[in-house]
């Protein structure tokens, strides 16, 4: 069963960027992304979908 989660290192290596990237994605809030407590984490088929330049929005917890 696939997670439907990943984390910032899990994104960036399937976006093919250094995990600092995706911080700075982040904090500039160019990504759509989720918090949960103190985690970042994306869902993979938002991510999917940004990767292909179609409008997603993510609700933040």
């Amino acid at each position: 069963m696939t997670r439907i989660t990943m984390t910032v290192t899990e994104t960036a290596e399937l976006i093919g960027v250094h995990r600092n990237t995706v911080y700075n994605l982040v904090r500039e809030g160019q990504i759509p992304y989720v918090r949960v407590r103190d985690r970042i984490l994306f869902h993979r088929d938002v991510i999917e979908a940004w990767l292909r330049g179609e409008t997603v929005h993510a609700k933040q917890a």
